[in-house]
């Protein structure tokens, strides 16, 4: 099953230019799309009214940093071989990739933490990301880089981290974390106005 779901996306992007295209320029954005995105909502959500906004960022990035450093330690004890090292004249590969270990998937476990994290305090905003994300994981099985169960396994590893960081008293400890960093950021714009205004002068 995990072997045929592969074959039949692989095969499907390689006979398919005009769907091979856009979602390997996604996947190779990806990463710098989701902190990127992370980022603005962070340093924008200014204020005491838009604090939901602050916290979810912040869950956001602890949840891919637990779920991330968990998957490093499986990486190494499972060790499974990525497709197109096991089978590199059945699966087609697309770009460069490193042959390290692919279980589970680092993309799929980053970005279904930040995701879920995101989905717990922002619904609608966490339904995007969870599209996404899902997009992403179908992306790295359809390019060759993992089997299916590799980003099931991330997708479910990543859930749970952020899952993990929801309970109470860890969430009360993030969203403090999440307001004295926001309030910093705030003060050092304030501060930075405050210059550029004496300047002006």
């Amino acid at each position: 099953m995990d072997s045929s779901l592969l074959h039949t996306l692989n095969d499907f992007l390689f006979r398919h230019d005009a769907v091979e295209d856009p979602l390997l320029f996604y996947v190779s954005i990806s990463e710098a799309l989701f902190a990127a995105t992370l980022a603005i909502v962070f340093l924008a959500a200014r204020g005491p009214a838009l604090a939901a906004w602050r916290r979810a960022a912040v869950a956001a990035v602890l949840s891919a940093g637990l779920g991330l450093a968990v998957a490093k330690v499986i990486s190494e004890l499972v060790d499974r071989a990525r497709p197109f090292v096991a089978d590199p004249h059945g699966v087609h590969l697309f770009s460069s990739h490193a042959a390290d270990p692919g279980f589970p998937s680092d993309h799929a476990t980053a970005a279904f933490a930040i995701a879920v994290a995101i989905l717990l305090r922002k619904r609608g905003w966490g339904i995007a990301m969870l599209v996404a994300a899902a997009v992403l994981s179908v992306g790295r099985v359809a390019l060759g880089v993992h089997y299916p169960s590799d980003v099931i396994c991330g997708a479910a590893l990543g859930s749970a981290a952020a899952l993990a960081l929801w309970a109470e008293p860890l969430r009360r400890r993030v969203d403090l974390l999440a307001d004295w960093a926001g309030g910093y950021w705030d003060r050092a714009v304030a501060r930075g106005a405050r210059g550029l205004a004496e300047l002006r002068r």
